[in-house]
């Protein structure tokens, strides 16, 4: 008897995940093309190459190329779900931890932490430092996401424009808190408060990609239950709960999540923005409204946009780097105002 696979493997929804994936890989593959250039031999030097020293393209490939590269597609990754955690937490296309103020609130607490706890001058063991960034940057992150949630409930429930006035104002606060750690700031800390504020990704390593691969699987091992209660979710809190959702742990889980994976990307890699706007309707347009679908695929998405965003970065200006904040702004504001006019009907 011949073996016959099920005709789904062969659906739309796998051969959209292949396309995805393929892009992935290809974008991967045109990335590893900057400053130096790489050759094939480069790749296969771990393999073939391994007792003799490294030369210099290959340094550059394991040590600074490949990392970045990874890097790049963990942070897309994670600003891709957070995004569409919080367009299914607050129910519209135009939410995003950007827009609404949660990735400022995240660099705002990063910004207080380098300027004013630096003068604390409190002593604190080497492995610890590692980790008071994104400890800071979670803090804030949660904040600003508790801050939306409870207006989002209760001072203006199902309103696209009370939510996005409030990312506005929380933007516009978390910018002048930003400001005056500037104005307080040495030249030290100022530099420093310069990465955050126009986002980077020149600081990647090993460490941090097993760091956020970790979070990953955390990430995707709590939140893979709460995938087809988001679809139940969108019909409403009164639809999903009268069929037993527990809408307040529902809450409370995103939230967390979208904190944790906004507050690491932005710790590390300053504030970029609209990575999270971007991938997530892209994937609701190529793949339905489906979380199920929709999740996978603004991580893939997210992933590919912001690799893409970096490789422009890293050779439009060669030897000069551009900020990769710059690239994501210019993709992302010409599309949010094409979204903010294809919902012009829902805004009121």
């Amino acid at each position: 008897m011949a073996f016959i696979l099920p005709s789904s493997v062969f659906g739309k929804t796998f051969i959209s995940f292949l396309s995805l994936l393929f892009f992935v890989l290809l974008v991967c593959f045109f990335s590893q093309f900057g400053a130096v250039n790489i050759e094939l031999n480069d790749w296969l030097s771990l393999v073939t190459n391994s007792e003799q020293p490294q030369s210099g393209s290959q340094y550059v490939l394991w040590h600074l190329r490949l990392p970045r590269i990874l890097f790049a597609i963990f942070i897309g990754a994670a600003l891709g779900l957070s995004g569409a955690l919080t367009q299914g937490l607050f129910r519209n296309p135009l939410a995003d931890p950007g827009l609404l103020g949660v990735s400022a609130g995240a660099a705002c607490a990063v910004a207080v932490g380098i300027v004013i706890f630096a003068d604390l001058n409190i002593s604190l063991p080497a492995e610890w430092r590692f980790w008071i960034t994104p400890i800071m940057a979670f803090s804030g992150a949660i904040s600003v996401c508790f801050i939306l949630d409870r207006v989002a409930r209760w001072i203006t429930p199902d309103s696209i424009a009370g939510l996005l006035l409030t990312g506005i104002a929380l933007n516009a606060l978390a910018a002048a808190v930003i400001g005056l750690c500037t104005y307080l700031a040495t030249d030290e800390q100022l530099r420093n408060l310069m990465f955050w504020t126009m986002g980077s990704l020149s600081g990647s390593n090993w460490m941090l990609i097993i760091t956020i691969g970790v979070l990953f699987i955390l990430a995707w091992w709590r939140l893979r239950k709460f995938v087809k209660v988001m679809n139940v979710f969108a019909l409403g809190p009164s639809v999903a709960t009268h069929v037993g959702v527990d809408i307040s742990r529902l809450r409370m889980e995103i939230t967390i999540w979208v904190a944790l994976l906004s507050g690491f990307a932005v710790s590390w890699c300053g504030m970029i923005g609209f990575v999270g706007l971007i991938a997530p309707n892209f994937a609701r347009a190529w793949l339905g409204g489906d979380q199920r679908r929709v999740i996978p695929a603004s991580m893939f998405l997210g992933g590919a946009l912001l690799l893409l965003a970096d490789t422009f970065a890293r050779t439009m200006a060669i030897p000069a780097e551009v900020p990769v904040g710059i690239f994501t702004a210019l993709l992302g504001a010409p599309f949010f105002i094409l979204l903010l006019r294809s919902s012009r009907r829902q805004i009121s």
